[in-house]
Parts: C-alpha cells; sequence; structure tokens
C-alpha cells in the first residue's frame, strides 16, 4: 500500500545504523522526527557531535533543547532518546548484558539481539520499552515481519507505530498497516491520514456512494492525489445528488490550479449549475420527500449545502418514517452531525454501522476523522 519511496523512506528513518545502549533508543534520528523543528536542529547538532566523538559539546547542545521553552511531550521523548545515545557513544551506558545486546545489534547479530540477548535481559531485569523496540527492529531487519508485527501492534508511540506501518508494508498486511495509521493520526500525525484513506479503498467491494465517502474525507484532511481524485468526487458527488458539495470540490480544484482543462471546466460548470438549481428548488424538493428514504437523499444533499441543522431533522424524520439501508442512513446522519460540530452525536451514529463490513470501514474512517478534526 505504502509507495516504494515511502517504503524506503520509513526503512531509512526507522533503521539506519545507530549505537545501542542502556535504556537508549536505537535511532536517534526517530527521537528528532518527534520533536519541533527548533527543538529537533539542536538534537541533530547534538547527534552529530556525538558521533564524531566530542560529548562534551554534544551535552551542550543538548541542554540547550532541554532550555527550549514549552517543551512537547514529542520534545522530551526526543531529548530523551538523544540524552541516552550520547551516554552511549560516551562509554557510560553499556555494561553486562545491555552491552553484549548493543554490540550484536550494531554488529548485525539479530538472532542473538532477538533470542539469547533478550532473555538474558529479562533475567537481569533490564528488559525495558526501549529493549522491546530494538528486538522489534531487529525481526523487521531479519526479515520477520510476522513477528515484528506481532510485537509492535501491542507499542505505543510513535517510533513503534512508524516501524508497524513499515512491517505491514513489507507483508501486505493492510489492516495492521491501517491500525498503525489510526495511531499515528490520533496522536496528531496527519500526514498519514494518506495510508488510512488508501486501506481503505483497497476494501473489496466498495459501492460507488462508499467511495464517495472515502473521497469526502480525502477533500477534508487535504489528501487528494490530483485531477482525477477532484473529477471523480464531482461527479460521485452529482450522481448522488449533492450538486453543492460537487461545485465545493471544484472551486477547489480550480483554485488549487489542480482542474485546469476543458473536461474540468465543463463538470464544474455543470455543479455549478445544478448547484444553483437545487437551491432555486429546495421547497419543492423538500415537499415531494415523503419516504424515509426520500428524506436521507435530501438530508445529504442538504449537508452538501452547507443547512448540516436542517440535514440532521430531516434524516431523523426519514429514518423515524423507515428507511430501506439503515447502515447507509446513519452514515448520512453522522456526516450531517459531523458538519454540524456535533461530535458525540456523529459518533454514536458511526458507531452503529454495523450490518455491511465495507459500510463499517468507512463509517470507521469517518469515526477517526471526526475525532480528530478541529
Amino acid at each position: 500500500m505504502i509507495s516504494q519511496n515511502m517504503r524506503a523512506l520509513a526503512a531509512a528513518l526507522l533503521l539506519s545504523a545507530a549505537t545501542v545502549a542502556a535504556g537508549a533508543m536505537a535511532l536517534p534520528t526517530v527521537a528528532e522526527a518527534a520533536a519541533r523543528p527548533q527543538v529537533g536542529k539542536l538534537l541533530n547538532q547534538a547527534v552529530d557531535l556525538a558521533k564524531s566523538g566530542n560529548t562534551g559539546a554534544a551535552n551542550a547542545k543538548l541542554h540547550e533543547a532541554e532550555s527550549v521553552g514549552g517543551l512537547t511531550p514529542g520534545d522530551q521523548q526526543a531529548i530523551d532518546q538523544v540524552r541516552s545515545y550520547i551516554s552511549a557513544k560516551s562509554g557510560s551506558g553499556a555494561t553486562g548484558s545491555k552491552a553484549k545486546f548493543a554490540n550484536d545489534y550494531n554488529a548485525g547479530r539479530y538472532r542473538d539481539v532477538v533470542g539469547s540477548d533478550a532473555d538474558e535481559l529479562r533475567k537481569a531485569g533490564q528488559y525495558d520499552a526501549q529493549s522491546e523496540l530494538i528486538v522489534a527492529q531487529a525481526y523487521y531487519l531479519m526479515g520477520d515481519y510476522a513477528s515484528a508485527i506481532r510485537m509492535l501492534s501491542s507499542m505505543g508511540g510513535d517510533s513503534a507505530q512508524t516501524l508497524l506501518m513499515a512491517a505491514a508494508a513489507k507483508s501486505g498486511d493492510t489492516d495492521a498497516e491501517m491500525r498503525a495509521a489510526e495511531r499515528l493520526i490520533s496522536n496528531g500525525q496527519t500526514k498519514y491520514w494518506t495510508y488510512m484513506l488508501t486501506g481503505a479503498e483497497s476494501t473489496h467491494g466498495l459501492t460507488d456512494h462508499e467511495n464517495l465517502d472515502i473521497l469526502r474525507v480525502r477533500f477534508l484532511t487535504g489528501m487528494m492525489r490530483g485531477p482525477d481524485d477532484y473529477m471523480t468526487a464531482i461527479e460521485l458527488s452529482l450522481e448522488f445528488g449533492d450538486a453543492a458539495g460537487a461545485q465545493n470540490i471544484a472551486q477547489k480544484g480550480i483554485q488549487a490550479k489542480v482542474l485546469a482543462d476543458a473536461r474540468s471546466q465543463r463538470l464544474a460548470g455543470m455543479a455549478q449549475a445544478a448547484a444553483a438549481k437545487d437551491t432555486a428548488t429546495l421547497a419543492q424538493q423538500t415537499a415531494a420527500a415523503k419516504t424515509g428514504d426520500a428524506m436521507v437523499k435530501l438530508g445529504e444533499k442538504l449537508t452538501g449545502m452547507g443547512k448540516a441543522s436542517d440535514a440532521i431533522n430531516l434524516i431523523e424524520a426519514g429514518i423515524k418514517k423507515g428507511v430501506t439501508d439503515a447502515d447507509d442512513a446513519q452514515m448520512r446522519l453522522g456526516q450531517a452531525y459531523q458538519a454540524a460540530g456535533q461530535k458525540d452525536q456523529a459518533l454514536r451514529a458511526f458507531a452503529t454501522v454495523k450490518n455491511d463490513p465495507k459500510q463499517e470501514v468507512v463509517a470507521h474512517v469517518w469515526s477517526l476523522y471526526t475525532r480528530t478534526s478541529k
């Protein structure tokens, strides 16, 4: 699911050779990635100084990083990891079982790392979270992705979840990759939305409406991949009666200079004309919506028009009257609540989507967006 370039980037970020020490992260580059730029820059300098053997200057640079105001949890995690790295480079960190663990990892003796070395650390009471992550890295480097995934799935922290994504991508485990992306997104790493959405799109047998719902989240999270995503989203929005939503997507695509050819312009014009017609005939459409299904369909249109409160009332009335697809009705209700800023109600609606596994995947994506959006 991850592109070849992104797989290479993940491997380089997570698995670059580095010193392992007592209580140390093997990979200070990962720590720096968790920090804000002003802190990460100082930590980069500290790591470079430690690599060159100047641990005194490295510690001074580390102190500068610690003195930056308003340290975030990511900053502090990065600082702690680089401190351990400097300690290891100074020779003060690795002794006994930890030293062998470190030496075997750096020498590429990964079977010893995951086997006898890890066992010795457990016996000595030294097998901590950092050691566990290093063992998972060793499994990854051995090509034992299943073992790496099994370990990493129960571990917290962005470093573990990024490594989990890399292992899952290598083994083709889309579910594990999506779980890792979800955790990273929940931790504020919005760039991982693209993996979450690509995973959802790989669900077998998605309907056009379900594909549209995923594209809507792509649009909302800024993860549209190019003209094809915009064009498909516009066409599907028009197909399902959301002309105002289609017009909005078209306008944003034109403003971003993604939609510029003649076909795009014609489609944008169609969306604009359809949206204007909906506005002019809304009263008649409302009066004509007699069945539960018609009311839900019109409610989806109202959400796209920015009339979320009206949409909620109409969709709820439609559900009460009776609908042929309860999951779809709850999806429309959840989207209307989300658009109205009523997150708790939206999450409750999405949580009721249980009858269709495909729709459940889409509802879960919308739940994640609802929980993490501002």
